[in-house]
């Protein structure tokens, strides 16, 4: 069996689209000593693509990390087969809150040497060794106390259109640049009961973890992260503290958590939380665009962009040659494109 897609995007886009049948998004993500990551991913990929399985998954040494869109029939299968791993057995799955079936249309799974670049090289830290779970409940009430701090663990895109109320922003572009800064940011308040959280918890539980490293003594993470406190916040009737969507990283972009737009357009201001991609594929910007500047800019960022995807398909191949774009991000506090 081939261990890897041989389709073109075009194709495997027209399959999604012809599908007759619904899909369910979820995510999920285990820290686990694995012994033989390669040996675990090809297992893993047979077992999926036989379920139909679209979606991307890491795994390494330290575990597994996965967002995922399985056929609603084939769900079945899919949990039982995924429970009888060891390590797996009934893990939380986190299902989407605003989904649309179509959030992943190939399946992507690779080793990695960690599931969350970190950049932690200290030896003596300790995944073992990480901060209390808090449900939706839990959280609520402690978010109450005023000798809570609350903080958020996601890039400064995704925190720009949806957070918690009163939760920090860790300003950063990477998960490995927050976790020191996160530390400065608390170090005259090592007693205070610290709260952290991201989109489906495994960014917040490393981080966790490693502020307890740091001498840090009340430490949390939101269990499930914003997915799952929002659907047992729905499932209890609880009051929802987050404010705004919640930005994922899938062909959807963002699933809308309350009706807060607390973002704006970046090129006109107007009240907007859509991220797209810049059409101009020699740039790929990620930022927030308007309706009204979406059809003014023609999708694109700038008019320069506005100008190229104007341009013949051969010049605009021409343009794009030796371009390395990484991953392209509107960083407002900067002014600037960065990429990572």
């Amino acid at each position: 069996m081939v261990l890897h897609n041989r389709l073109s995007a075009t194709e495997l886009k027209q399959q999604l689209a012809a599908e007759t049948f619904r899909r369910v998004t979820v995510s999920f993500y285990q820290y686990a000593k694995i012994a033989d990551p390669q040996a675990f991913r090809d297992g893993l990929y047979k077992a999926l693509s036989q379920l139909e399985v679209f979606g991307r998954i890491y795994v390494a040494h330290e575990g597994i990390n996965a967002q995922i869109s399985v056929p609603e029939h084939h769900f079945a299968a899919f949990r039982e087969h995924l429970y009888g791993i060891p390590f797996l057995k009934d893990i939380r799955l986190n299902i989407a809150v605003d989904d649309n079936g179509k959030s992943f249309w190939v399946l992507k799974v690779k080793v990695r040497e960690k599931i969350v670049a970190d950049g932690i090289t200290d030896p003596a830290f300790d995944m073992d060794k990480r901060g209390k779970y808090l449900n939706a409940r839990e959280f609520n009430e402690l978010a109450n106390n005023p000798d809570t701090v609350i903080i958020d663990m996601r890039n400064h895109y995704e925190y720009e259109v949806g957070h918690f109320d009163t939760a920090l922003e860790v300003p950063s572009d990477t998960f490995r640049e927050q976790l020191p800064m996160a530390a400065e940011m608390m170090k005259d308040q090592k007693d205070k009961n610290i709260i952290m959280y991201c989109t489906g918890g495994i960014r917040c539980e490393k981080a966790s973890a490693y502020m307890l490293h740091r001498g840090f003594n009340n430490v949390y993470h939101l269990e499930g992260g914003i997915i799952e406190y929002s659907n047992k916040a729905k499932e209890w009737g609880l009051p929802n503290k987050f404010r705004g969507k919640n930005f994922v990283f899938d062909d959807r972009l963002g699933e809308r958590i309350s009706d807060d737009i607390i973002a704006q357009c970046h090129q006109c201001g107007a009240p907007c939380d859509t991220h797209t991609n810049c059409r101009n594929e020699g740039c790929h910007l990620l930022f927030i665009q308007c309706e009204k500047c979406a059809e003014k800019h023609n999708g694109c960022c700038s008019e320069a962009c506005t100008e190229v995807l104007g341009m013949p398909e051969e010049e605009q191949a021409r343009l794009r040659k030796g371009i390395d774009k990484g991953l392209m991000l509107f960083n407002k506090r900067k002014q600037r494109r960065s990429s990572l």
